[in-house]
């Protein structure tokens, strides 16, 4: 079945991790996505985190199902190059910092002259404008700023980062949307626009109503480790053999199952059980009742009474885990792919299932540069004229 993005062209310039994240997601269902690298300074994702003789493990991930060219933007034949590749594209995905492109020529006015119905998705730290616009931005600072750090961790504690790329991969899965929705927009209009996407924004949504509480009640959320101020029992407990498992009671009825499957229904009779906001407040009674069960029972012991119960529960899995554990298998979450240079991979799937027209990932991360001249070939440009630009060090 033809993949529901086939003919949808996207030209990949950025780097690291929110937009190509976003050029990922489309080329998993059917876009085609060219990476447009420098020729002397790679992706830097390329070389981030473990590699296994000499490739970088991050890069087969981020970099699956796309071409791969060099293109050196700042030299005019790269930059005369870019355009060429833009009138024949629907979306070009960039993260320079803002006025980058437009030093080069190749900003708005010059890509969509080029291209009027072309979609130019810009993801920066904090926005094409305001008093932050030309600083430096990762996701880091996003989770910093927007208030998530302030609530992870434990309440005597220092805020806490979380040990990947939160906040990048949040606005990449948002920029795929606000791409798909510009796209649409153009079906419509017939002229394509900018997308101007802050990786300080999207992971503020997935906060919640922080800001709502606090404009209407001035609260302020604390940090409560892995418990809740919404319900309670919500946390993470050890079992009798050194697991932990994950015990969730965001319902009233799950709560109540939970208490009766741990041998201390009395607690249910407790007005104050009524609510999850009150048993948040008796949290320490609730986790001594839950914790002293749990940890006299060995973890598979403890799902499977947890599961008989219909009370949640889920195992704390590190990638080992993951990767035999029966419910992914099931879904086919991680899945093998063959890589010519390194032989079967197993990564994570496509995000999700399209029961018609499924995605799917045809390549992992290939070579810096492998398709420069095929992609130059296709759009019209001679052998003279790619060895010209090698030549003057554009490719």
């Amino acid at each position: 079945m033809t993949p529901p993005l086939t003919g949808l062209r996207v030209l990949d310039l950025a780097t690291l991790f929110a937009g190509p994240l976003a050029a990922t997601m489309l080329g998993d269902f059917g876009a085609e996505v060219i990476k447009v690298e420098h020729p002397t300074r790679p992706d830097p994702s390329r070389g981030h985190g473990p590699s296994k003789d000499g490739v970088g493990l991050w890069w087969k991930l981020l970099g699956r199902n796309k071409r791969t060219m060099t293109l050196d933007l700042s030299s005019p034949g790269g930059r005369d190059t870019l355009l060429r590749l833009a009138a024949t594209a629907d979306v070009v995905v960039e993260n320079f910092r803002p006025g980058t492109l437009e030093k080069w020529d190749l900003g708005w006015p010059e890509l969509s002259a080029a291209n009027p119905r072309l979609v130019l998705a810009r993801v920066t730290g904090f926005g094409q404008f305001g008093p932050y616009a030309h600083r430096p931005g990762f996701g880091t600072l996003a989770e910093a700023m927007s208030g998530f750090a302030a609530i992870t961790g434990d309440p005597e504690g220092p805020p806490t980062l979380p040990p990947f790329g939160l906040a990048d991969a949040i606005a990449g899965l948002a920029t795929a949307y606000a791409v798909m929705t510009a796209l649409a927009g153009r079906d419509r209009t017939g002229r394509g626009q900018v997308v101007d996407m802050a990786i300080i924004e999207p992971i503020l949504t997935v906060l919640g109503p922080q800001p709502l509480w606090y404009d209407q009640l001035g609260h302020v959320q604390p940090r409560t480790g892995n418990r809740s101020a919404n319900n309670a029992p919500r946390n993470t407990y050890r079992t009798a053999d050194g697991g932990w498992v994950a015990v969730s009671t965001s319902a009233q009825s799950v709560a109540e199952r939970v208490m009766r499957l741990v041998g201390r229904p009395e607690l249910i009779a407790e007005p104050w059980f009524a609510s999850g906001a009150d048993r948040a407040r008796h949290a320490d009674v609730l986790d001594e009742a839950v914790g002293s069960w749990i940890a006299r029972r060995t973890r598979a012991e403890v799902i499977d009474a947890f599961e008989k119960a219909e009370a949640a529960v889920a195992p704390v899995q590190d990638v080992r885990d993951v990767m035999t554990d029966p419910q992914y298998a099931a879904l086919d979450t991680i899945t093998t792919v063959q890589d010519p240079e390194l032989g079967p991979l197993r990564m994570q799937n496509v995000l999700f299932r399209l029961s018609e027209t499924p995605g799917a990932i045809t390549w992992a991360g290939r070579p810096h540069g492998a398709d420069t001249d095929a992609v130059l070939t296709e759009l019209g440009l001679t052998e003279r004229e790619i060895t010209t630009l090698r030549k003057e060090g554009a490719l």
